[in-house]
């Protein structure tokens, strides 16, 4: 409903702003879109981009890494192989980037894991929930050979960077159970031990022949690998 204008007492009236006047807004029919074409770029570039991680995903999982070919990624994506180049320099980079996006979302699983959970038992379980959701399909579809290789541009070795940010999180655990057994070095050797334990069990999984890969046998080989953490010496 549209608002009376009142007068005060003797006041001139004033009038109501004409349609189209300057003290009326206005927009022309796409404006808005123009003004943004910025956002538009980033929805576009973010669609392309997650178009490609989920294509690459598929085509490891059914060919395997070594046969699947970028030509293959890019036109399952619905884009060209230039396209694909644009956002990554190779299929072991795509591999790479998904494990850095990773980090985050494991230091959360980890640190929110019950607090009777060992930093072992927490960092397993926080995996195994990822596995169960697919989202370390590419990790364990491509091949772990760089996981510790030669830095991505500026950024350092994404093995040190799973393995400092496991290391937050384990000591985040550490200081809520026991402050005075918190330290960072107690940290650091437990996430290096665990990331270890993950790569063991990565490997193994990807030496096999593709047809033999499931998502059983990869929770399998991680619960092997973390029981070895804490088996005891033979006698």
């Amino acid at each position: 409903m549209e608002r009376e204008i009142v007068n005060p007492p003797g006041a001139e009236p004033r009038a109501r702003p004409r349609a189209g006047s300057r003290n009326e807004p206005h927009t022309e029919p796409g404006a808005r879109e123009r003004a943004d074409p910025l956002g538009r770029r980033e929805a576009h570039k973010a669609a392309t981009r997650k178009a490609l991680n989920d294509a690459a995903r598929r085509m490891f999982e059914e060919r395997g890494y070594e046969r699947t070919t970028v030509r293959d990624i890019a036109t399952e994506a619905g884009v060209t192989e230039r396209t694909f180049f644009r956002y990554f320099p190779s299929k072991e980079d795509l591999v790479l980037e998904e494990v850095l996006e990773l980090i985050p979302v494991v230091q959360s699983l980890v640190v929110a894991r019950p607090a009777d959970e060992d930093p072992y038992t927490a960092a397993l379980n926080a995996v195994l929930a990822l596995v169960a959701d697919r989202r370390l399909a590419l990790m364990f579809s491509g091949p772990p050979r760089r996981f510790g290789g030669r830095p991505m541009g500026h950024l350092p070795p994404v093995l040190g960077q799973f393995e400092d940010g496991l290391a937050k999180a384990f000591m985040e655990r550490l200081a809520a159970r026991d402050p005075a057994t918190a330290t960072p070095l107690r940290a650091a050797v437990l996430s290096r031990a665990a990331v270890g334990a993950m790569r063991s069990a990565l490997f193994e999984y990807t030496a096999l022949p593709v047809q033999e890969r499931t998502e059983g046998l990869a929770r399998e080989l991680l619960d092997t690998a973390f029981a070895h953490l804490t088996e005891g010496w033979p006698a």
